[in-house]
């Protein structure tokens, strides 16, 4: 009796190892790293997928934030780290589309440096006026600014942001001399904007939304070519004389180059089952956030397209930002 436990115990023993080695998810814990503060759409969503993926995979998973560069500073992290997937990031059109065309000295390339896992989501941004504003249809603010050249003020939370970027292509798009506000986020445009310091603002959705809601700031139009589901009656930029006009902002699961096929694909599985859950599905909502999930090769293909796109942008606005 005694002998036979030995046995089945170093048989147990020695299968364990095996059987560690034979799931394609990593052993310990995992960190999804943020490129933002706490508290922003991008580590709020991190937070939500995170504490679901950490169930279905009985490990912990902690979002850490790497705030700094828009993004870049955490995705330079990330795309040095071992590809074993415990270590992740929630990457943003931001760090993987924009940044790499605006800043001198990124380090990583996006469309080679990173194994795609799955998109989390696309966000409209929001072309908005306080509620004290008289002009407030789309017609009617592009004859005000050529009226006006150089005189009509357009916020953004910052240079090189998405929302920065959506307003150059509006401004390319609509033949427009307009002036650029840069502000250090959301909250102090939105003071500004209500106080009547700027003229219209280019916000995220998640942002803008609340003061929509509450009828302080008006919703002029959104920036995708389809309407957002949470704003069935804003008009989009496309439908409204700029046709082909998208400037979103987007989310997606990344971890570093060259982690196994298996992994990616058990993550991406996961990624999607937890996208589909109807908590996870009314947050995704209230962000404006759709278009998620999907196969981790149909997320390559979309940070390569919007990577050449953010890129053509850059260049044709002539946006300089020095890191």
């Amino acid at each position: 009796m005694r002998r036979r436990t030995f046995t089945l115990a170093g048989a147990a023993a020695l299968a364990a190892p095996a059987l560690l080695r034979a799931s394609p998810l990593p052993a310990g814990p995992v960190r999804i790293v943020v490129g933002f503060a706490p508290g922003g759409g991008t580590d709020v969503l991190a937070r939500v997928i995170g504490q679901k993926l950490g169930t279905l995979w009985n490990t912990t998973i902690n979002v850490e934030n790497k705030p700094g560069a828009t993004g870049v500073i955490a995705a330079d992290h990330v795309a040095k780290q071992p590809p074993d997937g415990t270590t992740l990031l929630m990457a943003h059109v931001n760090s993987h589309a924009i940044a790499p065309a605006l800043l001198q000295n990124v380090r990583y390339d996006p469309r080679r440096d990173f194994s795609p896992i799955a998109l989390v989501g696309v966000t409209p941004n929001m072309l908005t006026c306080s509620d004290r504003q008289a002009v407030r249809t789309l017609p009617e603010i592009v004859e005000l600014c050529r009226r006006n050249p150089g005189k009509v003020s357009f916020g953004s939370s910052g240079i090189g942001s998405a929302q920065h970027l959506a307003f150059e292509m509006f401004k390319l798009s609509a033949k427009l001399d307009a002036v650029h506000v840069p502000y250090k986020g959301s909250g102090a445009m939105i003071v500004d904007l209500l106080g009547g310091q700027i003229d219209y603002a280019f916000d995220t959705m998640t942002a803008a939304t609340p003061f929509v809601k509450q009828g302080k700031a008006i919703a002029v139009a959104q920036t995708r070519l389809q309407r957002a589901k949470s704003h069935p009656t804003v008009p989009t930029l496309a439908e409204s004389g700029f046709p082909g006009l998208d400037a979103a902002s987007w989310y997606g699961l990344v971890g570093p180059r060259g982690m196994p096929a298996e992994t990616v694909q058990r993550m991406n599985e996961d990624v999607n089952r937890v996208l589909a859950m109807p908590d996870v599905a009314q947050k995704l909502e209230e962000f404006g956030a759709e278009d998620a999930g999907g196969s981790s090769q149909k997320f390559a293909s979309f940070i390569v397209s919007e990577h050449a796109k953010w890129g053509k942008v850059v260049k044709d606005a002539g946006v300089r930002l020095e890191s």
